[in-house]
């Protein structure tokens, strides 16, 4: 039986990346482990695509989360789920501080994922603003209007600005929130930070490669581009659909996603102010705002932390702002 049963502080953990940082992740730590790279990978079991480690997150004894978990899916996440996904937490979780605007991309469906790759994860995604910088913080998500898919083939082989121009702009700042279906294009603007809640895959499809990528042939996974355009979504996008503003919300636990998200994994902004009881559940806690404990464990701002389900009904005290990362709800899927 494991002894991984009380929530675990997570150092940072930064693998390298193709595009610029800012500040914003060294500030929220401290400096502590931070090297100024723009993702850190919190509670990561998901490697770079096609690298053998990198991205995996180590516990502080050394193993590797991802080994931990396989060799014991009950104890980290809970009979049920692991009924479901066996020793895969289904959930990869990011701090993201675009220092600069990221390339225009999109990421396979689950059954893209499954046809092309042998994996039952595509890569819907979620931003969870934390933090701006800059005059005009602005992310990019989905087409203005339905795209011909000659269109969009054309625009990839020219590497065509109008691609950007095509997305809705949308200004953010902290406390709204972007659900980002797999397939639909999207860009995150400089001086934007984000908490990033993604199915557990690095699939990018890099539609915008020119200036960002060394050649058109990283941008595809391998496919070549006839094929990997087939997983856009080229109809229009409502901004509606995918932008909540959640800023004024200050209840002991804010939902952070609709219940569109549930298939695919959960986010909560905690408001802690003396003690909260947190129900059982493998979770991921980014620590906000505050000082306090989570279990046993003292956090503060900055601090990071995976929580075994086998944890129980954990007790958050002090005065702590967090976000919470979960995993797919099982009932809902298929949903």
């Amino acid at each position: 039986m494991s002894s991984d049963t009380q929530p675990v502080p997570l150092a940072a953990n930064q693998p390298r990346q193709f595009y610029r940082g800012g500040a914003a992740i060294a500030a929220l730590r401290n400096d502590t482990g931070a090297d100024g790279g723009p993702e850190d990978w919190v509670a990561s079991t998901t490697t770079q695509f096609g690298k053998d480690e990198a991205g995996l997150s180590r516990l502080p004894d050394g193993r590797w989360l991802r080994d931990a978990v396989a060799a014991d899916p009950v104890t980290w996440l809970g009979a049920e789920h692991a009924a479901e996904f066996g020793g895969d937490t289904a959930l990869l979780v990011k701090l993201l501080d675009a220092g600069q605007r990221l390339p225009v991309h999109c990421h396979p469906s689950n059954a893209f994922a499954e046809q092309h790759f042998g994996c039952r994860h595509g890569k819907t995604e979620a931003w969870i603003v934390v933090g701006t910088t800059g005059p005009d913080p602005t992310v990019y998500i989905g087409f203005r209007e339905d795209v011909p898919a000659d269109v969009v083939a054309r625009w990839v082989a020219e590497q065509d600005p109008a691609m950007l121009d095509a997305l809705n702009p949308v200004a953010v700042s902290p406390g709204d929130t972007v659900f980002v279906p797999a397939g639909v294009p999207h860009a995150i603007g400089e001086g934007v930070f984000i908490v990033e809640l993604q199915q557990p895959t690095d699939f990018s499809i890099t539609l915008e490669w020119d200036g960002f990528l060394a050649d058109a042939e990283a941008g595809h996974l391998g496919l070549g581009y006839d094929k990997a355009l087939d997983c856009v979504e080229r109809r229009a996008q409502s901004v509606d659909d995918l932008v909540l503003r959640t800023r004024a919300e200050t209840g002991p636990s804010v939902p952070l996603l609709g219940t569109r998200a549930d298939p695919f994994f959960r986010a909560d902004r905690l408001h802690v102010s003396g003690t909260a009881a947190l129900e059982p559940s493998f979770g991921v806690l980014v620590v906000l705002e505050g000082a306090g404990t989570v279990g046993p464990v003292a956090v503060h701002r900055g601090s990071t932390l995976v929580v075994p389900h086998a944890a129980g009904e954990v007790v958050v005290t002090g005065d702590v702002v967090a976000v919470r990362c979960r995993p797919p709800l099982v009932s809902n899927l298929g949903s």
